[in-house]
């Protein structure tokens, strides 16, 4: 009987890697706005105005819930795994498409990397099952 880690595509393990490293920007961003950086933004009148030290915590925590999604992911290959990344790059790419008017760039390339993985989590079964036939 294989294991799953084996029968991991390149994909998985490909989304994988950028769930660690998307996870650990996320990180990184949370620590930065929770130290209350004037690199970023104030923005006035925006629809969801947290604090910065707010929208800091919020990307703290779910970086390290992603980042630590990717690693089981990348260590099992499970569909547990790839599901929980599905909803956590969600999750990730709401928190940064509402973090926008505060650092554009660096949201905007967060956005994007959490689509790709949802993209690459979720066509990979499909390639599996064709293969199969």
């Amino acid at each position: 009987m294989a294991t799953q880690k084996q029968s991991m595509s390149g994909w998985t393990a490909f989304a994988a890697v950028l769930m660690i490293f998307g996870g650990a920007m996320a990180f990184l961003e949370g620590i930065s706005a929770i130290a209350q950086d004037h690199l970023f933004v104030t923005t006035r009148n925006y629809v969801f105005s947290f604090s910065l030290t707010g929208w800091g915590w919020i990307h703290l925590i779910l970086g390290i819930i992603i980042l630590l999604a990717g690693v089981a992911l990348l260590a099992t290959g499970a569909m547990w795994a790839r599901v929980i990344g599905v909803i956590l790059a969600g999750l990730g790419a709401l928190a940064n498409f509402l973090w926008i008017p505060h650092y554009p760039f660096w949201a905007i390339v967060l956005v994007a990397i959490d689509i790709f993985i949802i993209w690459a989590l979720c066509t990979d079964n499909h390639h599996r099952a064709a293969a199969a036939r």
